[in-house]
């Protein structure tokens, strides 16, 4: 799916600005009239989370479904034009009415989708847009939330008391997530009134080559011949070519490099009748050899951050201004390397990515799929058919960015208590992610701290990602246990031949809190915890990565585990560095993104 474009051919409205809202509370959305003004209606951002754009604690913890709506005008100069409304993302499902009649509906929370209204609007009409959003997440969604009855994820409990049961028998319904962020829900990302030709390029697939080979497809729609030119970083053209399918040849290409290196950035322009399209893309080529990651023919270490797309007041929503800054801090800290945690982020961030030279681990919303010993959620949470369909959906949405280098299949699952559904349940996702990618870059599993003797599904990815918390949720606050128990499940992976990386590993600070014997929590404690857990990891050659948890402090919900929120950030949530981050720029400083380990 493109991503709308305003040009000689193609006209862009953006819907963003302040929008009608009110909350269901009918659990079917029943109470609310798509084609009538919205009840009791209050302003709300558009894009944002509207959790937080209110002091009211029944918009912060609500759950259900909510409505948006304004009024929405086709320009009279789009007469003769096909016309589509389009969302960046609504969470977690969505529906969608032109004056009452619905027009789209949308499950998953960080994808796009759009509706074709050719002819539903007349040109210089004016209709009521109404969207909806469902914010309930259970064993059927991703990410995951926990059934009634059941705790969240870092809840409390005391099982078995007959008044807690009781207690919890008579709650409220509400979303227990089975994830450590906040459950975020809204109009997310933009929202576009965009129109093409009638005939017009549906969708442009490029495959880039080192050696200047540019494997190219267009789909279209409609009558016309496909005709492209390649513009090189400075935009003078390189190659042109004629017909929806073939190879272009682009002499001595520039590379994209991360930085500090040059992302050299070319561009497609794409014609086909009327219609017209540029899409960027860089040569460069990623791949797994034996235990080395090789970008461009060269060993690559990963050092970089795991994020959220969490801010104040925003919440989840699209905040360019965040993204520029947190852009400029990775380069700050000589980070090469994020990790989109637990969810594909707004495409504005991978463009920035692509212009920025910033590695990309592309992660989908699989976050949560277990529930401990007493139940296999492989064979009861209904979730296969879904998580296929984000997969592919990720990757089409995504194929073309050279900034993104691998794929995730999803965040720490339950890979020990069921191994074999475990591994009968990903191996699939791991193949469909190879076949779906036109360019077959490397398929991650993102693996919790566990048994790892008992995983037998981790070791068979292309790089092995691990969260691991030694010296935190275990052996808490023995950094010297916690080194030993490090390097005894490294000796395991090294007889495993793979290429192995940290995705995950940190602790809770509270910024100001200070200790000269460097306690949990203390500033100088997660100074001391970086230093000696990166100091195991220069010991083994096969170790190509180290991507920590977490970039800044986020919301989470609210619980005995959590004190303002998920406090393991290395900046605070309005990004100020703590002592941790200091200590990590000087040694990343020091470590060149190509042949650390040679």
């Amino acid at each position: 799916m493109l991503y709308p474009q305003q040009n000689a051919a193609r006209l862009c409205a953006e819907q963003d600005g302040v929008w009608d809202f009110c909350l269901s509370h009918d659990l079917q959305g029943a109470d609310i009239d798509p084609a009538a003004p919205l009840p009791g209606a209050r302003p709300m951002a558009v894009p944002g989370s509207y959790n937080d754009q209110g002091e009211d604690k029944a918009l912060r913890d609500h759950y259900g479904w909510a409505f948006y709506q304004k009024q929405l005008t086709l320009p009279a100069l789009c007469a003769g034009q096909r016309v589509v409304l389009r969302f960046g993302a609504v969470t977690h499902k969505a529906r969608v009415w032109l004056d009452g009649r619905l027009i789209a509906e949308h499950t998953g929370g960080f994808l796009p989708f759009e509706a074709d209204i050719t002819g539903r609007m007349q040109p210089g009409d004016t209709a009521r847009l109404t969207v909806a959003c469902d914010n309930r997440v259970d064993h059927s969604t991703l990410p995951v939330g926990n059934e009634p009855g059941q705790i969240a994820f870092f809840g409390s409990d005391n099982a078995g008391i007959p008044s807690v049961e009781h207690g919890k028998a008579s709650a409220a319904p509400q979303n227990r997530p089975n994830f450590d962020f906040f459950n975020y829900a809204g109009i997310h990302r933009p929202v576009w009134l965009y129109t093409t030709p009638r005939d017009f390029i549906r969708d442009i697939t490029l495959v880039p080559h080192n050696d200047g080979r540019l494997d190219y497809s267009v789909e279209t729609a409609g009558q016309g011949t496909v005709t492209l030119t390649v513009l090189d970083p400075d935009g003078a053209p390189v190659a042109r070519g004629e017909g929806a399918r073939g190879t272009l040849t682009v002499p001595q290409p520039r590379l994209w490099e991360p930085w500090p290196g040059t992302p050299a950035l070319y561009t497609v322009e794409v014609c086909f009748g009327a219609d017209r399209y540029r899409q960027t893309f860089g040569f460069r080529q990623i791949r797994v050899e034996g235990a080395r990651v090789l970008l461009n023919g060269k060993p690559l270490y990963f050092k970089g951050c795991s994020k959220h797309e969490d801010s104040a007041f925003h919440g989840r929503g699209l905040d360019p201004c965040l993204n520029v800054k947190d852009a400029g801090l990775l380069h700050w800290l000589g980070a090469n390397a994020v990790r989109t945690s637990h969810y594909p982020y707004s495409e504005e961030f991978y463009d920035l990515c692509d212009r920025e030279g910033i590695l990309v681990i592309d992660e989908t919303p699989a976050v949560g799929i277990g529930a401990g010993a007493a139940q296999d959620p492989y064979k009861t949470f209904p979730l296969e058919d879904h998580h296929r369909e984000v997969l592919q959906a990720m990757i089409a949405r995504d194929k073309n960015h050279p900034c993104v280098i691998m794929w995730s299949l999803g965040n720490e699952p339950d890979l020990e208590h069921f191994p074999q559904s475990a591994y009968d349940y990903w191996r699939p996702l791991y193949e469909l992610a190879h076949a779906a990618d036109p360019q077959d870059r490397p398929v991650t599993l993102v693996c919790c701290q566990n048994d790892y003797t008992k995983d037998i599904t981790t070791r068979t990815m292309d790089v092995v990602c691990l969260n691991r918390y030694y010296g935190w949720y275990n052996l808490s606050g023995d950094l010297d246990a916690a080194c030993r128990a490090w390097r005894e499940e490294l000796d395991f992976w090294a007889q495993q031949g793979k290429p192995v990386m940290l995705t995950e590993y940190g602790a809770d600070t509270v910024e100001g809190l200070h200790d000269t014997r460097a306690g949990m929590f203390s500033e100088e404690f997660q100074a001391e915890y970086y230093e000696r857990i990166d100091a195991v990891c220069d010991e083994y050659p096969f170790f190509v990565g180290e991507i920590l948890w977490n970039f800044a402090d986020f919301a989470t919900i609210q619980g005995p585990m959590r004190v303002g929120g998920n406090r393991k950030g290395i900046f605070t949530r309005d990004r100020r560095p703590k002592l941790a981050a200091h200590l990590l720029r000087r040694r990343w400083a020091a470590i060149p993104n190509f042949g650390y380990k040679e």
